[in-house]
C-alpha cells in the first residue's frame, strides 16, 4: 500500500545565466545579510559584488557574513545572527557552497529564536521547538552536491561535543534558488569531485530509505545516472557549460530526493567521522565510507541495490543473480577512480583505528534518526564493522 508526504515549496530558477534575475524577482525583504565562506572565494570571483549589486537594483540593501568554515559550526550560527538583528535584516541569502547555505538556513533560525543554536539541535541538544519560524532563505549555489537549495536541511557541528547534526523544518525551505551553472565553472577538481559524489549519495541514499516514494524515486534515478556520466568529465575539464549544467541539475534533483525521502545512515558516519575531524571534506568522508557501507546493504536489500546498479549503466543481466546487488559497489569503485577518489585513505587524514569505536557510538547517538529510514537495523557492532572494513 503506498502512502506518503509530498511538500516541496521552494521555488527553483535554474540554467545558464539565471544570476541576473535576482534584480527583478520578488525579494522576501529589503535588507539582507549574505552569507559566504571565509575562503574569500566569492570576493575573488566577483559572485559577492555581482550578488550585492543585483540585490540593490531591486531596491535591497545587504550585509555581508563571511567567516563559514568547510564543516561550519555553531559559533559562526550565532554570531552571523547576532549581525542579521543588530543589522535589521529581514531575510537571508545563502551564497557558494553547501557550508554557506547551510549556514544561512541556520542563521535564519537564531536570528528569529531566543537562546543558543543548540537548545533546538537532538543529540546533546535541549531538541526544543523553535516558537518562531526562520527568517526568508535564498540560495545562490556555486557548487553542484549537496542540494541544499532544494531542501529544509541544514549541517552544522558543535566543536565542543564533536557533533555534527543536521536539522531543519518547512520554514527553512529558501523561499527561491537560483541555479546558474555559470557560476560552477571555476569550481576546482577536488572540490568538483567531493561534491559531486555527495549528490550522488544523497540520491543513492534516498532511493534505499524506507520512507522513499515515487517521485523520489524518479528523480533519484536521473540523478544517480547524470552524476555517473558527467561528473568525471567535470572534473577533468570543468570549463564546459553544458557538462557542468547536466551535473548542477543533478545535484539539485538529489537535494529534492532529500526533501522527498531522505538521507540513510551512511550520512550518520560521515557525521561522525568529519566531526571528530573537521578538515575532512564531507564529500571525501562519504567516499571512503562508502564501499564497505553498501557492500554489507546488498546482502539485506538486494533488489534496490540491484537497481542501482541499473541506474548506473551496468548490464546487471549479464550478471548472475546472486551477484547482481554488488555491481553497483563495483560500479561505485570505477566512478571514485575515474573521479580521482580511489586512493583516499582515513588515516591520510590524521584518523586512528583507536578513534573508531567512538566514531561508531557517535553516529547512532548524534544522527539516530538516519537509522531509523535504513532499510537494514544497524546496531553499534555492525557500524563498527563498516568503519573497521572502510579503514585504510
Amino acid at each position: 500500500m503506498m502512502h506518503f508526504n509530498f511538500h516541496m515549496p521552494t521555488r527553483l530558477i535554474f540554467g545558464q545565466g539565471t544570476l541576473r534575475r535576482l534584480a527583478g524577482e520578488p525579494l522576501p525583504g529589503t535588507r539582507a545579510l549574505v552569507v559566504v565562506s571565509a575562503g574569500g572565494s566569492m570576493k575573488k570571483l566577483g559572485y559577492l559584488e555581482q550578488v550585492r549589486s543585483l540585490l540593490a537594483q531591486n531596491g535591497c540593501e545587504s550585509e555581508v557574513y563571511d567567516r563559514i568554515q568547510p564543516n561550519p559550526v555553531k559559533e559562526h550560527v550565532m554570531e552571523g545572527a547576532a549581525l542579521a538583528r543588530s543589522a535589521r535584516c529581514d531575510f537571508i541569502v545563502g551564497l557558494g557552497g553547501g557550508s554557506s547555505i547551510d549556514s544561512a538556513k541556520s542563521i535564519a533560525l537564531m536570528a528569529a529564536n531566543p537562546g543558543d543554536y543548540w537548545d533546538y539541535m537532538g543529540g546533546t541538544g535541549g531538541g526544543k521547538t523553535p516558537p518562531e519560524p526562520a527568517l526568508p532563505v535564498i540560495a545562490i549555489p556555486t557548487t553542484a552536491g549537496t542540494g541544499t537549495e532544494a531542501d529544509p536541511w541544514t549541517v552544522i557541528t558543535n566543536t565542543a561535543t564533536r557533533e555534527k547534526i543536521g536539522w531543519g523544518n518547512d520554514s527553512t525551505f529558501p523561499r527561491f534558488s537560483i541555479i546558474d551553472p555559470m557560476l560552477m565553472l571555476s569550481v576546482p577538481p577536488s572540490v568538483t569531485a567531493y561534491t559531486g559524489m555527495d549528490a550522488f549519495f544523497h540520491a543513492t541514499e534516498a532511493y534505499l530509505a524506507t520512507c522513499n516514494q515515487p517521485s523520489s524515486d524518479l528523480l533519484a534515478q536521473q540523478a544517480i545516472h547524470l552524476i555517473s556520466t558527467f561528473l568525471p568529465q567535470c572534473v577533468h575539464d570543468g570549463s564546459n557549460p553544458e557538462t557542468r549544467t547536466m551535473l548542477a541539475w543533478a545535484s539539485t534533483a538529489a537535494g529534492i530526493c532529500e526533501s522527498l525521502s531522505s538521507c540513510i545512515s551512511h550520512h550518520s558516519l560521515e557525521h561522525a567521522l568529519s566531526a571528530f575531524y573537521p578538515d575532512i571534506p564531507h564529500g571525501a568522508g562519504l567516499v571512503m565510507l562508502s564501499e564497505a557501507y553498501f557492500s554489507h546493504l546488498a546482502r539485506f536489500v538486494p533488489e534496490r541495490m540491484t537497481h542501482l546498479g541499473y541506474f548506473m549503466g551496468v548490464d546487471v543481466d549479464s550478471l548472475p543473480e546472486e551477484r547482481q546487488p554488488e555491481a553497483f559497489v563495483h560500479a561505485l569503485a570505477k566512478l571514485k577512480a575515474d573521479c580521482g577518489l580511489a586512493e583516499l585513505k582515513m588515516s591520510d587524514f590524521g584518523v586512528k583505528r583507536s578513534d573508531l569505536p567512538a566514531l561508531a557510538r557517535n553516529a547512532r547517538e548524534s544522527m539516530g534518526g538516519l537509522f531509523h529510514v535504513t532499510p537494514v537495523e544497524l546496531d553499534e557492532a555492525a557500524v563498527l564493522d563498516i568503519f573497521e572494513k572502510a579503514y585504510r
